[in-house]
This record gives C-alpha cells, structure tokens and sequence, in this order.
C-alpha cells in the first residue's frame, strides 16, 4: 500500500449515520432521518424562511426546470426561493456544511461522482400541493438524490395535510409526516412521489438535490 492510500484509509471515518442512509437507499431507495440536522440548526433555518415568506422574497414555483419552466397552478402550489452556497449566511453556511459532508461521504464510498447540489427554501400555504411526479427533466438528468428537510414546528399536526408519499417500485406507498428537523432522501431518477394538500397552516422545507456533472 502506497504511503498516500494508506494516509487516506487511515484518515477515513465510517459515518453510522451515512451508512445507515446509504443502505436504506440501495434496499429501498429512499431513507428518512430525523436527527441529519441539529435541533437548534433547523430553529434558526425556520426562522429564515418564515422571514423571507414574510417579506414576500419567494415567488410562486414553476414546473420544469430553468431553461424550460411555467407555472402550473393544478400541478403545484409551493412558493420557492434558491439558495446561493456563495452568498449563503451563517445558518446557511451550516447547512451547506452538513450537506458537503455528506456528499464527500457517498462519493468515497459510494464513489457517485456527485459535483454539485442545488437547494430552496419551499412554503406550501394552505389549499396547495404537488402532484405525483420525479424529479428529473427530459433535458437534464443530472440529479441523483433528492433531499427534503422540513422546517415545520413541534406543534405541526397530522391533520395539517402535506404528507409527502412516494411511490416505490414494487411496494406500497410510503406516507411521510413532514415533522420539524425530518429529512426525506430519494432517489431522484427513479422514485415517483407527491406533496398532499396542506388542510391547515403552511408547510416549510428545504428541498434540493445532488446532481453529477
């Protein structure tokens, strides 16, 4: 063994946690976690959004992606802002560390040559939803794993709505409760999934995805 491999192997950690998602993808193809983010982390990042909802900075969502999008009010309701990694704040920042984390993480072990993420901030007032759908485009496929982390408060009800339901190939729907802190990991490529009309309040999440070159 070559004196840089073995550098690398010894400075090498296995994540619990990683591992954990990493198998529950390859014998499901999704995972829910509830503990990828601190508790304090996911306060200050639903304070984020709320204040940007507040003062109007996100706008209504579109179907399809930049180079091709419309707004499609039967299709989705959620109103959207992107995040800037470059221009990210302190919360933000924090995030993207974590997100970075893991992402080095898959491509050591999983060696999934994942080169960029793209993430928003997602509000889903009252009467809206998001039909079933996958998440890549026609003219894009770069996106491997989606990844929704839900900035609800402790106070979030199931009679609420906003369930999120994936669809996986060869078993039955799987319904997610968009609980405070729970992140929701998916395929991108293959899992068909929607968002259930949120009844009561609004729905706050961050959504984004890891994408290859």
């Amino acid at each position: 063994m070559s004196t840089q491999l073995l550098t690398n192997a010894i400075s090498f950690e296995e994540n619990p946690l990683y591992e954990t998602i990493i198998n529950d993808i390859l014998e499901q193809g999704f995972s829910i976690c509830d503990v990828f983010f601190t508790e304090s982390l996911i306060s200050d990042l639903r304070e984020e959004i709320l204040t940007r909802y507040t003062q109007s900075e996100l706008k209504k969502a579109a179907i399809g992606n930049r180079v091709n999008e419309s707004i499609e009010k039967e299709i989705r309701g959620d109103y959207i802002q992107w995040i800037d990694e470059q221009k990210a704040n302190t919360t933000e920042s924090q995030f993207f560390d974590a997100i970075n984390s893991f992402k080095n993480y898959l491509n050591k072990t999983c060696f999934m040559g994942l080169l960029h993420q793209e993430f928003h901030y997602a509000v889903y007032p009252q009467g809206t939803f998001y039909k079933k759908h996958i998440d890549t485009f026609q003219n894009d496929d770069r996106r491997k794993l989606s990844m929704v982390c839900y900035l609800n408060d402790e106070f979030w009800e199931d009679s609420n709505g906003g369930e999120l339901v994936l669809y996986p190939e060869n078993l039955e729907e799987v319904v997610i409760r968009p609980l405070p802190g729970r992140v929701v990991i998916f395929e991108s490529q293959i899992l068909e999934h929607e968002v259930k009309e949120i009844l009561k309040d609004k729905r706050l999440s961050i959504t984004g995805w890891l994408k290859t070159r």
